[in-house]
């Protein structure tokens, strides 16, 4: 593959050391393994950080990094190097978009730009290919001011559904436009790209979901209590991710049903009528090493969300978990769910869902376990690198387009 034995710098939301999971991370990693040499960059200081969290063990090493050079730049494994930019970012985030703010950005961008190369010349990096991971504000100049690389953007939300993004949201398309190449984990963030950059492409999701093959664990503490059959969720319960009253519509139409949701809620899922319905239980939120215990106990899993800006482009990575354990799963129809629609029960309304969860108890097979075992499989990090660099292959490139936006 062309795209073997390569330099590429990576660059967005998430730095190297985030505790949760993190794509860009995932990809450098299998990249690495295939030879290629990576410079993480991970983001740098902003002022009003520097002044207020000081004490947060990760903004110290930042600080140390920006004052001494401690730390600056590690080989952490073998082909990936880490860099912690020597710059602070002024903090321009109060800003409306406009004229100062885009002034601001650009010398942001300047003293960003001046690190990545100075530690790609320490490194000997040639023709690098720059990776911007989501972050389109702070990556917006980089294009011009590292000249050399090949920008390909990375698009895994649909961040103008944000407020900070919102504000901005002229930028968006700007810079989907002038990248190389704009590679997305759905379908709808695809068809979202391909508006502003026929150079876009679908590379899919990757997923570790091992520990969801086993069928070995114990039945957790906490749901030895609950009744057949459980319909379960497992994530962050989100008002604006999860529809309340699709699931308080489920729990008052089958009242034999128990609903198990599994993680941390935020205040109006805390102050909802789901607390007062007797077959909904909120068991908290767990490490992701124990979800898997309780995915296994499931009958039916559910993915209640509702749909909006936020939630209807994103990748659902819950759901190859559920397939991984081979659970039969019913799910919110929208745009990104279409990649699953051969192992999973899509549907629109609380009529719909527990029809289809009345099919689900009825109508499971092993076959039908196995076959949503062989999909979820196929959604490795190996496979979602290998449709990036197909992408990449594409002759036609992008050139720079005019950036005044005011």
């Amino acid at each position: 593959m062309p795209f073997h034995n390569r330099d590429f710098i990576f660059f967005g939301l998430q730095a190297w050391d985030i505790e949760i999971g993190c794509n860009p991370r995932n990809m450098a990693l299998v990249m690495a393994k295939q030879q290629n040499r990576i410079l993480y960059v991970n983001r740098p200081l902003d002022r009003i950080t520097y002044l207020t969290k000081r004490q947060d063990k990760k903004i110290q090493t930042r600080i140390a990094s920006w004052k001494k050079g401690i730390d600056e730049l590690n080989e952490v494994q073998p082909n990936i190097y880490v860099l912690n930019p020597r710059t602070i970012h002024e903090s321009i985030n109060f800003l409306p978009e406009g004229y100062w703010f885009d002034k601001l950005n650009y010398i942001n961008a300047k003293r960003l730009a001046k690190q990545i190369k100075l530690a790609a010349e320490r490194l000997n990096f040639k023709n690098p290919v720059l990776i911007i991971d989501n972050d389109f504000i702070k990556a917006f100049y980089l294009k011009e001011l590292l000249p050399d690389s090949m920008l390909v953007y990375y698009i895994r939300d649909f961040l103008i559904a944000y407020p900070y993004f919102k504000k901005h949201q002229k930028m968006w398309p700007a810079f989907i436009s002038k990248a190389d190449r704009v590679a997305a984990n759905s379908a709808y963030l695809t068809q979202y790209a391909l508006q502003y950059n026929p150079n876009s492409f679908d590379i899919g999701q990757g997923c570790d979901v091992a520990l969801f093959y086993r069928n070995d664990y114990t039945l957790p503490e906490d749901m030895q209590h609950i009744k057949w059959p459980i319909l379960g969720y497992c994530g962050a319960l989100i008002a604006n991710r999860l529809d309340i009253d699709l699931i308080a519509k489920i729990a008052s139409g089958r009242p034999q049903w128990n609903i198990v949701l599994v993680g941390k809620e935020d205040e109006i899922f805390r102050t909802s009528a789901l607390h007062q319905l007797p077959n909904v239980f909120f068991l908290g939120p767990k490490s992701f090493e124990q979800i898997p215990a309780y995915v296994q106990f499931f009958d039916i899993c559910i993915n209640p969300q509702v749909v909006n800006e936020i939630t209807i482009g994103n990748y659902p990575l819950k759901i190859d978990e559920y397939l991984a354990a081979g659970k039969p799963v019913v799910a919110t129809d929208t745009v990104a769910m279409e990649l699953f629609k051969e192992y999973v029960y899509l549907c629109r309304t609380a009529e719909e869902y527990i029809a289809a969860i009345e099919n689900a108890l009825t109508g499971e097979t092993e076959e039908k376990a196995r076959a949503r075992k062989q999909f979820a499989a196929s959604h490795t990090w190996e496979a979602c690198v290998e449709k990036l660099y197909e992408g990449m292959e594409q002759k036609t490139y992008k050139p720079i387009v005019n950036n005044e936006l005011y």
